[in-house]
This record gives C-alpha cells, sequence and structure tokens, in this order.
C-alpha cells in the first residue's frame, strides 16, 4: 500500500515511511492510495470471526509489504487485550463503549497500534524517534501509555493548561521515563498548531526524528475503524444490523474517518453523524456549504474542543470532494452545555446508564436523527470513561462514582509538567534535548 499527501506535493511512501513521518514534507496528510473492498463473505460471516481475525484482515491490506503477517497478527492481539460492548438503551439505541483500555478512552486503539508499529520499525534502528502529540483530553493519556518504555521512542505530549480533566492531566503527566508533558498556555487548536510546525522546521528535522501520534499518523488513525466492525458483528448476532447509523462525538475527525474507511471496506452502514458541541465548524459548513474554522472554545465535552478538525480534509477526500455526495452520507448536529447535562440526566434516569459528555452528545445526535429516521437503529459511541469527566457527572446524576482501578493507580502521582508559552519556548525545548 501506498500513501500520497493530500497536498499533492510530496512524493508517494509506503507505511512505514508514512508513520515514522506523521506528516508529509509539504505539510499534507497522508491518504491511502487504493482502498479495496473485503469479500463479501467476510461480513456474511463475520459473527463467527475472533475479533483478532477480523482486525488483522481488515488493516492488512494498509499495512502490507511494510509489516510481515505473523508480526502483524501480534501487533493486533498485543492492542486488543479489552472488550468493546455494545448496550442497548432502546429499541433504536446503543452505545458502543471504547472505554475499556488502559487509559479508559477510545484512543487506546490507536495508541498501541502505532507504539507497536514504530517499536517494529525502531528494533534495528539506532535513532532515536521523537513522537509528538497534542491533546484536549484523552489522546496525551492513551499515547503515554501506548508508547511507555518502547525502545527508541520519545514522547512529548503538548496539552492546554487548564482545559483538560484532572484525571486526563494525571494520566499524561505522572508516567516519567520517555514520556514529556508540556503544558501550553493556551487551547488545543494552538497545541496543533505547533505540532504541524515543528514537521515542517528544518532546523528541528536536522536535529532529530520526528513523527506525530496524533490522529493525523495512519497508524493512530486507520486501526480506530476496528471497533466499527467489531460493533457490526455485534449488532448482527442480535438481529440489529438493518439500517444501522452511527452517532460519533467528533472534535478533529479521526474517528468518524476511520468509521468510514469501514465502510469502504464493504461495512453495511446506512449513515455517520457526528455529534458536536459548540465547536460546530463541521455542523455549519453542511448545512452553509462554506468551511469556515474558528479558535476553538471550551465545554465539558473537552475532547471535542477543535476548532479546525485536521481530519475533516480526509473525510472530503473519502467523498470525491463532493458537497453533495458528502451530504449524502453524514449529517451533523451541534448541542450546547446545558443540553449536554440535561442528556446525562436523562440516560441515567430513563435507563440506568451512566454516560460521560461527549457520550451524551452522541446520544442527542442519535435523537436528532431518529426524529426523521424513526426506523434506523442507532449506535453513539461512549469514548471515555465517565468517572474521567467526575465533576461534571456526579453534579448531574448526583450519585457518586466508584472510580475504576485504571484511574485510581494515577490519582496520588504527582503531576510533572513543562510549562510552555509559545512555539519558540516549544521549540528551544525540543533543540535542547538529546532524546
Amino acid at each position: 500500500m501506498k500513501y500520497y499527501s493530500l497536498n499533492k506535493k510530496a512524493k508517494d511512501v509506503d507505511f512505514s515511511e508514512a508513520v515514522v513521518r506523521g506528516l508529509a514534507p509539504d505539510n499534507g496528510l497522508y491518504f491511502p492510495e487504493n482502498i479495496k473492498s473485503l469479500p463479501q463473505s467476510f461480513f456474511e460471516n463475520i459473527t463467527e470471526l475472533s475479533n483478532h481475525e477480523i482486525a488483522y484482515q481488515a488493516i492488512r491490506q494498509f499495512v502490507s509489504e511494510a509489516i510481515p503477517d505473523h508480526e502483524l497478527k501480534t501487533i493486533v492481539e498485543d492492542t486488543l487485550c479489552f472488550d468493546f460492548p455494545v448496550i442497548r438503551l432502546n429499541n433504536n439505541i446503543s452505545t458502543l463503549e471504547l472505554f475499556h483500555g488502559p487509559t479508559m478512552a477510545f484512543k487506546d486503539v490507536g495508541a498501541r497500534f502505532m507504539a507497536r508499529c514504530l517499536g517494529y520499525f525502531n528494533k534495528n534502528n539506532t535513532n532515536e524517534v521523537t513522537v509528538l502529540v497534542a491533546t484536549s483530553g484523552d489522546t496525551g493519556g492513551a499515547v503515554a501509555s501506548g508508547f511507555l518504555g518502547v525502545k527508541g521512542v520519545n514522547v512529548v505530549i503538548l496539552y492546554p493548561s487548564g482545559k483538560v480533566s484532572e484525571i486526563q492531566e494525571k494520566q499524561l503527566t505522572t508516567l516519567g521515563q520517555n514520556i514529556t508533558a508540556l503544558e501550553v498556555d493556551g487551547t488545543f487548536d494552538d497545541c496543533q498548531a505547533m505540532v504541524k510546525k515543528a514537521f515542517v522546521d528544518q532546523e528541528l528535522i536536522n536535529h532529530m526524528q520526528l513523527t506525530s501520534a496524533n490522529s493525523i499518523n495512519v497508524a493512530r488513525w486507520l486501526p480506530q475503524l476496528f471497533y466499527f466492525l467489531f460493533a457490526y458483528k455485534t449488532l448482527k448476532q442480535k438481529q440489529k444490523h438493518q439500517s444501522v447509523v452511527f452517532s460519533i462525538p467528533s472534535g478533529n475527525f479521526g474517528n468518524i474517518c476511520a468509521g468510514m474507511i469501514a465502510q469502504k471496506l464493504g461495512m453495511p452502514v446506512k449513515h455517520f453523524i457526528a455529534s458536536n458541541n459548540e465547536n460546530n465548524v463541521v455542523t455549519r459548513y453542511l448545512k452553509t456549504g462554506v468551511y469556515d474554522v474558528k479558535p476553538s472554545v471550551q465545554t465539558i465535552s473537552n475532547a471535542m474542543d477543535v476548532g479546525s478538525p485536521s481530519n475533516f480534509i480526509r473525510i472530503q477526500e473519502l467523498h470525491n470532494n463532493d458537497f453533495e455526495t458528502l451530504k449524502s452520507n453524514l449529517s451533523s448536529y451541534y448541542f450546547t452545555d446545558d443540553v449536554t447535562r440535561e442528556a446525562l440526566d436523562e440516560i441515567y434516569t430513563k435507563y440506568g446508564y451512566i454516560a460521560d459528555p461527549h457520550g451524551a452528545v452522541g446520544y442527542l445526535g442519535c435523537k436528532a436523527y431518529l426524529e426523521t429516521q424513526p426506523n434506523a437503529h442507532c449506535v453513539f459511541l461512549e469514548t471515555a470513561h465517565p468517572t474521567k469527566f467526575l465533576d461534571v457527572v456526579e453534579e448531574v446524576i448526583q450519585t457518586e462514582l466508584i472510580l475504576p482501578e485504571q484511574i485510581k493507580a494515577v490519582m496520588d502521582k504527582t503531576k510533572t509538567a513543562i510549562a510552555i508559552e509559545d512555539y519558540q519556548s516549544f521549540k528551544n525545548y525540543l533543540l535542547s534535548k538529546k532524546f
């Protein structure tokens, strides 16, 4: 499989180079040149396959030639060491739980897969790789956990000061070893802009080998298609596989784009919903046809506080950059914090289910879509464990939550982070390091 830059000004590369580079030299995102559908029999017989076999068959074409099959199978098995249950709320709405991994967020899948790919590529390499990652919440913790102790890999995480939850901050600032946290005086968009700028800064490029662990990296992004296939398998087992719709809480749009890749592979799915908080650039775009990015605003669903979603260009590419084709496959709604709180209460009161704020936004997306499409079965992604947003959730549902062991393990650890004001201070830090 070859990958091309969406800016179309850089040479095509294989999977290994796309992973190690993260971003193309022309500052474009890499995209697979030819996505082949899986055989129809794969989906007909999917209930008979293990999750490991489903994931291996789905990802193989994207990795072929860069990683031998037996190594890829091991990477898949190491990545997928936890469950992905689908929980039914009513006849028309279910939730796909993606928080059963080590950091209790959906990003565990992509981070673990990428870490193992990079570890494989780097095992015989004496040159160390520095992974840069911007986080609005969960990415940092997942990447820190996934890459902890990986030989020849150093991780630098940028996160916006005061804009992540206490638990999220603990997860990304307390591990030490090869993980460094930089606390940025700004927004997630500022963090993301710094990371992208670093990739085209020749002085930094000459100083160290850089890559990214954000969803701009193909090895972080593509494995997120796995759990859409797992959900389809579960729904098929439960005879609820007709007119399946996915409602995805959306920030940088990597998740929803991965779901569309699963669709491209042949997974039967009726429609996708981008459920947004007040960072609603895509909602506005689908309504007006004008793509107008704005600075991000802070909300209680902080992982979605993205004003300029990186992966939306990939979604456009998947739909041949045709607005009407995209609209036929994607709807989008946005919801305020107040409405999100009401949804958290409703989900708990009506169904006895405790959601996190991002899941609540996904639930609201389902409800909005079902108003005009009442026969669909809508699955919203529950992207993080509710205890990661303890203050918000407990205040709304008036119930004390029990902390899972994964969360308890970090609560008493000491935060270690370096304050960063701007790109120059970020660059100076990197230049000062001999990783």
